[in-house]
């Protein structure tokens, strides 16, 4: 068993700084949307904290200190009971639906979206499965891909179906697989997007949106065109915290997916730069963690965790400022909701407890 070292400063850091900053520019941005529903200016605060900081915490605190064979060993488990609850949302009194789609089982006063947990689900049970095996098998890693994107098809999740096929995609191949299969799995995956994007009417919009911005900018086009007023607006210091435009109903899903669009109009260029290098450091410490384990489960485990911060970081902030298409992924640590909060902070107490004593 390798000597304990203490855990990462500068990840532990970086993790608080991005969690300050959720809170922070979620204070300012759900305040005018809080008010008019509630009659209250701090209920998605007060709801983001004791639904999803507190418990994220908690659990973060507990997979840190849990051994990691333990994590290896329960791994298969917690990705079937997270695949299971990915079809409970069809369930009768269960599922909830919410702008058309149904994505989140509902219970009492609480409501979670399953989807956001099978990521750290997958990347555990994928890096386990794929680092204890002496021959890879090809078969087995494409049945795993067809089921969890059966679950999200149905669902109509594409965004998150493109972030899990990513980090198997990925991490099938660091995992020393054979070339030909990592090329085979890419060029299905691509063939099978266009597929994706032609069954549902709203996905074309969202394409024709991104490629001609111009086009109806008071329908489809709006809520691009609100974003980029947003971000430009922030210009080099932004307004100030508090002081949007933009969040007083002007831009949807203010404080969910469009979250950093307030955030680049209160805080400017400058803001947006900081937020960006704390994601950049969180995931150059993770890939630097990744180079000094000899454990392959563990090293996958890591890199896994480091792809889906990156990439899901890079999807949502690409769409705020025009150079991808609108996507609803929320942006880690920052966005409003608690079952994404909850899974990245479980990731990173994976993280550190790898950083600690792997």
């Amino acid at each position: 068993m390798p000597q304990k070292r203490p855990p990462d400063f500068i990840l532990i850091l970086c993790i608080l700084l991005l969690l300050l900053m959720g809170i922070l520019v979620l204070a300012t941005a759900s305040a005018p949307f809080s008010f008019k529903i509630t009659k209250n200016p701090n209920y998605y605060l007060i709801h983001q904290i004791i639904y999803g900081l507190i418990p994220g915490l908690i659990l973060g605190f507990i997979f840190f200190k849990l051994h990691l064979n333990f994590l290896t060993k329960i791994s298969l488990g917690i990705f079937l009971i997270s695949l299971f609850a990915m079809f409970l949302v069809f369930f009768p009194y269960l599922g909830r639906e919410s702008g058309g789609a149904v994505r989140w089982i509902e219970l009492g006063p609480i409501a979670f979206q399953p989807s956001e947990f099978l990521k750290i689900a997958t990347i555990l049970y994928l890096a386990t499965w794929l680092g204890s095996l002496k021959k890879r098998t090809f078969f087995p890693f494409l049945v795993i891909i067809a089921l969890i994107s059966i679950a999200l098809i149905l669902q109509s999740d594409i965004s998150t179906l493109i972030i899990i096929t990513l980090i198997c995609f990925i991490l099938y191949f660091c995992a020393r697989t054979p070339l030909w299969h990592t090329i085979l799995i890419g060029g299905v995956s691509i063939i099978s997007l266009p597929i994706l994007i032609k069954i549902a009417p709203y996905r074309i919009d969202r394409l024709l949106v991104f490629l001609h911005s111009e086009i109806e900018p008071l329908g489809i086009g709006y809520h691009s065109k609100q974003a980029l007023i947003s971000v430009g607006s922030g210009q080099i210091a932004g307004s100030g915290l508090g002081l949007s435009i933009q969040k007083f109903g002007f831009l949807p899903q203010s404080i969910s997916d469009s979250i950093f669009a307030i955030f680049a109009e209160e805080t400017g260029f400058i803001g947006c730069a900081f937020l960006i290098i704390l994601f950049l450091i969180l995931v150059q410490r993770a890939f630097s963690i990744s180079k000094n384990l000899k454990d392959l489960s563990l090293k996958l485990i890591v890199i896994g965790i480091g792809v889906w911060i990156s990439f899901q970081s890079f999807i949502n902030i690409g769409a705020m400022i025009g150079v991808l298409p609108l996507s609803g992924t929320p942006l880690p640590f920052i966005s409003y909701g608690g079952s994404h909060l909850i899974a990245e902070l479980i990731a990173m107490g994976v993280l550190l407890n790898i950083s600690s004593n792997g």
